[in-house]
């Protein structure tokens, strides 16, 4: 459930609301995003011992769809949880923003 008090807010968000996750889905999404860091990491590597252009291409395309993927689970995530609840609190305002955000990553 989302929550816009500023006092709540940590140094390190970047915006007023904040998302409390359960424990699964908080391992989850970090063992995606570990994941996605080690292939940017080997990515890097590559670039450094002057991997074929072609080689990296198709590591980057990798990453891309696991990126990808990481954003299909965290928007079912916030629809699922987030935008229902809201909606069944009569906030619409959450229709508005999941429209804007689903613009965004269309892009």
């Amino acid at each position: 459930m989302e929550n816009n008090s500023k006092n709540d807010m940590s140094s390190k968000d970047c915006c007023h609301k904040t998302k409390d996750r359960d424990a699964q889905e908080y391992r989850s999404l970090m063992n995606r995003l570990n994941r996605i860091e080690g292939q940017i990491r080997g990515i890097k590597n590559m670039l450094e011992n002057d991997a074929y252009c072609t080689d990296i291409l198709i590591q980057v395309s990798a990453v891309n769809a696991a990126l990808n993927s990481f954003n299909k689970v965290l928007l079912s995530n916030h629809i699922r949880t987030c935008v229902a609840d809201d909606i069944r609190n009569g906030n619409d305002e959450t229709i508005d923003e999941l429209v804007h955000t689903l613009q965004k990553l269309m892009k």
